[in-house]
């Protein structure tokens, strides 16, 4: 057992365990006046890190012919951000459970804003990949410390359950919100502003800094544990890295190497945990069978989620010859159906009925949007009105009355000291999906459309239905993923669990 400097014999987690029932005791006796501004706080800076995920999308054209840059290096705008953010998730979320939240949280959001305005001033693709590999690092930091922010914040199960309903709402559509943004910054202002943008937001939230709970801890000397943060951060990194570049086809070497490296790693990391005294991620956290069935029910549907993003760009770009601005707004629907589901419907369902249920009946939802969207062609008439949109209103409501509860499970019942690496847990399965989605489901897409190709030939009308065909094929993968989520919540969250509310 990991112990405090000097002569104290007192362990450094039973130590955090007093800590954190007093936080809880001084939370039930009075809570915070003040913590649904503070809420506002940490849905500003969540909506920061996940819309930074898909707000240069729709600019990386404009971003590629400012800079200069190759068709090969161009991914990596991309890439440079959700490589860091998915590998350091679990240190910022250790470090947030040691050095505190509330400080965590400042230096995230700062050090996010100063990133993006160095990546807006960016004069070469260099500088601009440093200033999103620096975006995604804070971003990791950042992101765990907000959503343990909110355990702290509300303790009383009713205002919980509002609370992640929000937050939910928030880190579903956020994605959906970036490629708005995107359109609108770019084709009005530049490209540059995508980046611009997030300084005065992640100022405001640094100044609301002070409506956040105070960091009570008074040991600042924590062990950190450095073979668990290499095993584990490297592990991730390899993997995100393996997904980011599955473009080159998955018998690359590179990608097959990087699969392995990162499996190897996990698994080394997993065992290295079970026996440090101050484990990075504590094995209880995960081993738990609801709370580690939530973890799968947040990460997998970004399989489909973060593909259906690509996907559709494509096709409305590519296809129906849409305009950025016009594209963003057409995902609107998608963006507004998360944040009633997770907001309104779960949040109001969820006091009344058992997660599972909730859980289960949200993703068959969602797959039936999905499935609708296996029957697009190249011409199909009014496709917005009779497919897009019906399709987008059912996968947005059932992705946000499914989010809501599963993070709920997901970060319910953790010790107050474990809150971030929970926290991190719940971030990393967002990342690692939707990395693993845009990835496998192109790699599905890239194959149908060869094989439809070389049964119907190549002239331009055959390439562009087989084009939705591939994309046809690759959302149907999509449902069978949520049709195995759902499948797997059934299992997994058991129905005798308490109500959460």
């Amino acid at each position: 057992m990991a112990r405090k400097p000097g002569n104290s014999a007192v362990p450094v987690e039973s130590a955090a365990l007093r800590e954190g029932t007093r936080d809880q005791e001084g939370a039930s006796a009075a809570p915070d006046p003040r913590r649904w501004w503070g809420l506002v706080v940490i849905l500003a800076a969540q909506l920061l890190v996940v819309l930074d995920g898909t707000i240069v999308n729709i600019a990386l054209p404009s971003v590629q012919d400012d800079l200069g840059m190759s068709d090969t290096s161009r991914p990596w705008v991309i890439t440079a951000y959700t490589l860091p953010f998915g590998g350091l998730l679990l240190l910022g979320g250790r470090i947030a459970d040691a050095f505190g939240r509330r400080r965590v949280f400042a230096i995230g959001i700062l050090g996010f804003g100063l990133a993006s305005l160095l990546g807006g001033a960016a004069p070469d693709p260099g500088t601009l990949f440093v200033a999103r590999a620096l975006q995604g690092a804070f971003a990791a930091a950042l992101a765990p410390a907000a959503l343990a922010l909110i355990n702290t914040l509300f303790t009383e199960p009713g205002e919980r359950g509002r609370a992640f309903g929000v937050y939910g709402a928030v880190s579903g559509g956020g994605a959906a919100v970036g490629l708005l943004a995107g359109g609108l910054l770019t084709e009005y202002l530049d490209w540059r502003w995508c980046l611009y943008v997030n300084a005065p937001v992640a100022l405001l939230a640094l100044l609301g800094c002070r409506l956040l709970p105070c960091d009570r801890r008074t040991d600042r000397t924590v062990r950190l544990d450095l073979p668990g943060t290499l095993l584990g951060c490297g592990g991730l990194v390899a993997i995100v890295y393996a997904f980011a570049e599955a473009e080159r086809g998955w018998g690359d070497p590179l990608v097959v190497g990087l699969l392995g490296l990162g499996v190897l790693m996990l698994v080394a990391f997993a065992l290295v945990e079970r026996r440090v005294p101050d484990p990075l991620l504590p094995p209880r956290v995960v081993a738990h069978r609801v709370r580690g069935g939530s973890f799968l029910v947040v990460g997998l549907p970004q399989i489909g989620l973060f593909g259906l993003f690509l996907f559709l760009t494509y096709y409305l770009q590519g296809i129906l010859g849409y305009s950025p601005v016009l594209t963003g707004v057409a995902f609107l629907p998608l963006g507004l159906g998360i944040a009633v589901g997770s907001s309104l419907i779960a949040a109001r369902l969820l006091p009344r009925t058992r997660p599972r249920t909730l859980i289960v009946g949200a993703l068959l939802a969602a797959a039936t949007g999905m499935a609708l969207l296996t029957r697009l062609e190249a011409d199909t008439p009014q496709v917005y009105p009779t497919h897009l949109l019906p399709a987008q209103i059912l996968i947005g409501l059932g992705i946000g009355c499914m989010m809501m509860p599963a993070m709920h499970t997901a970060t319910a019942e953790v010790a107050p000291h474990e809150a971030g690496a929970a926290a991190a847990v719940v971030n990393s399965a967002q990342q690692v999906g939707g990395a693993l989605g845009v990835a496998l489901l192109n790699t599905v897409s890239t194959g149908a459309t060869a094989a439809y190709l070389r049964e119907h030939g190549d002239s331009p009308a055959a390439t562009v239905d087989g084009t939705v065909h591939g994309y046809t094929v690759a959302i149907g993968f999509a449902v069978g993923v949520l049709l195995l989520t759902a499948l797997l919540a059934w299992v997994l969250i058991d129905s005798r669990s308490e109500k959460a509310g």
